[in-house]
């Protein structure tokens, strides 16, 4: 084994020691200050937010490179930075496979969903799977599974939020977490009913170049510390925790047939999840042609894949230089584990910055997710649905930022009670969900011409409806030491994850449902979605009205 080298020797002590983590006083005014300068861009982008368009889409007048770094910006959420690098530092080669199953999804997503979806929509997901089928019917079950898989996003970006300000304030108790939760869910509810899509895609650009910016410079900080040698960060990482079995597979997912399972259900869900993910499909009506969206492609692709390569130094950094012992016993738990490495590297004042980094993370994610179940609500049930497609816009965007304030109230809530739990994990559960009542009818809608409405409806429900129960009736809510509610057993599925059930399950419901209906869709409209999401013509034409 290669040994730590000199320079990283005094961090290791210094983690063992140190009780309190920096300087409360310098970390939140770093955060406070990184807060403000962003409130100052999306007061500035809202001033040009009047119509619909400009809310739901940002007018659609962002370059393909500034919407290829709000789709990173989007994409990586506060799972990718807080609970990957936490799962690397805790469960080592098991915690890695987060990161490779994120990046293999954003690789699902792009070749088989997003041009042909934003080729083929206006602003929402339902507006691509009702545009064969039946209107009403879909538009509802499609507004319901975006409310569902937002809600179970909220979650994790929430539970993230309280963990890093609580470990900046050094707030330890239930009790102070749940208020901080509070505090900033009111924060990012200001933030999305003053700015729109067109603030949130700023914050999002801002927070990518900050995010990758930030966590290139720890990764070469660590490697420098270990003179470029990536085996003696892995060498440190056993020594520290005492655990060699950190670099082999299984160390969470291989100790029981269940947890084999369990992990096959996992990657379903990872890889499957981010083609049905609402708020990062909508990221590609924000640009005006076919053309920049495969710009802003190009852009995603080269961020989200070096990001995910520099979680595997950060996680195992973390391992090293500080142990999963200091890393679970501090505020946010596994959680803390990338701005604790910060603290240990450059001490307070990269702490915050890291820190805040990390909040616009979450922030421009719960933005992205709040705008996406807003639209998804105002454009699709009230004014589709209730209002038959006449409905006057001023009237729309208040139904919208109305549902911005009911949204953000639930995730406080569900982030109150998802605390402790790792948000990488909490996210792929809502990876499963969006997979579960999303995906089967994206795909039978833009590649199935026998796809019914039934099928539609049958696969959204029933992928839903399986995926959530599931969940319910599973370890993660009840049963075990980590559960979302303590004290009580009501749990009846030994999986934590229900992928691997509900996704295939939806699958067939779609199929089923599609065979057993007499009743076919027009034909005409068949062949001009298939022409139109293939090619994208008459697909400006369709956004810009």
């Amino acid at each position: 084994m290669i040994n730590i080298t000199s320079a990283a020797l005094p961090a290791v002590h210094a983690a063992t020691e140190t009780s309190e983590v920096g300087n409360p006083a310098v970390n939140i005014s770093i955060f406070l200050a990184f807060v403000a300068v962003t409130l100052v861009v999306v007061i500035r982008a809202s001033k040009s937010t009047a119509t619909a368009a400009d809310y739901y889409a940002g007018g659609r007048s962002f370059s393909g490179t500034q919407n290829g770094l709000a789709i990173a910006g989007d994409y990586l959420s506060a799972a990718s930075f807080l609970g990957i690098v936490g799962a690397i530092a805790i469960n080592g080669y098991d915690g890695f496979l987060y990161s490779i199953g994120f990046f293999v999804a954003w690789l699902v997503a792009l070749l088989l969903i997003a041009e042909p979806l934003r080729n083929t929509g206006k602003f929402t997901m339902a507006d691509v799977l009702s545009f064969r089928l039946r209107q009403r019917p879909v538009r509802v079950a499609a507004s319901i599974s975006t409310l569902a898989v937002t809600f179970f996003y909220l979650l994790a970006q929430m539970a993230g939020a309280g963990a890093l300000v609580s470990l900046l304030l050094g707030i330890g108790s239930k009790t102070g977490q749940s208020l901080v939760i509070v505090i900033v869910g009111i924060i990012m509810i200001v933030y999305v009913l003053v700015g729109g899509m067109k603030g949130t895609t700023w914050v999002q650009i801002i927070k990518a170049c900050l995010l990758v910016a930030g966590v290139a410079v720890m990764t070469v900080w660590i490697l420098a510390l270990f003179g470029f040698n990536l085996s003696a960060i892995l060498g440190a990482a056993v020594e520290t925790n005492g655990n060699p079995e950190m670099l082999n597979p299984g160390l969470q997912y291989g100790i029981s047939e269940i947890s084999k399972i369990d992990f096959i259900s996992l990657c379903l869900a990872m890889v499957l999840g981010a083609a049905g993910l609402p708020h990062v499909l909508m990221r590609f009506y924000t640009v005006p042609t076919a053309k920049e969206a495969r710009t802003s492609v190009v852009w995603a692709i080269t961020l989200i894949g070096a990001f995910y390569l520099f979680t595997l130094v950060l996680g195992f950094g973390a391992a090293a230089l500080i142990g999963s012992d200091r890393i679970l016993a501090a505020p946010g738990g596994v959680n803390s584990a990338a701005p604790l490495l910060a603290f240990e590297l450059g001490g307070s004042i990269l702490m915050g910055l890291i820190a805040a980094v990390a909040f616009a993370t979450i922030l421009a994610v719960v933005a992205g997710l709040a705008i996406t179940a807003s639209a998804s609500f105002a454009h699709d049930i009230y004014t589709s649905v209730l209002k038959h497609g006449d409905s006057d816009p001023r009237q729309e965007l208040r139904v919208a930022k109305a549902t911005i304030v009911v949204i953000g109230i639930v995730s406080i809530a569900g982030g109150i009670g998802a605390q402790g739990q790792n948000i990488a994990f909490l996210v792929a559960l809502a990876f499963a969900v969006a997979a579960s009542a999303n995906l089967p009818t994206i795909l039978y809608s833009l590649y199935w011409k026998r796809f019914t409405t039934r099928g539609a409806l049958w696969s959204m429900y029933g992928g839903l409806i399986s995926a959530v129960l599931l969940i319910i009736f599973s370890p993660v809510m009840s049963g075990a030491e980590k559960s979302m509610i303590q004290g009580v057993d009501f749990h009846l599925i030994p999986l934590s994850n229900p992928g691997i059930i509900s996704i295939p399950l939806s699958f067939l419901l779609g199929f089923l449902g599609s065979i057993t209906e007499r009743r076919l869709e027009d034909p005409k409209k068949q062949a001009e979605m298939e022409v139109r999401s293939l090619t994208g013509v008459g697909a400006e034409k369709a956004v810009n009205h």
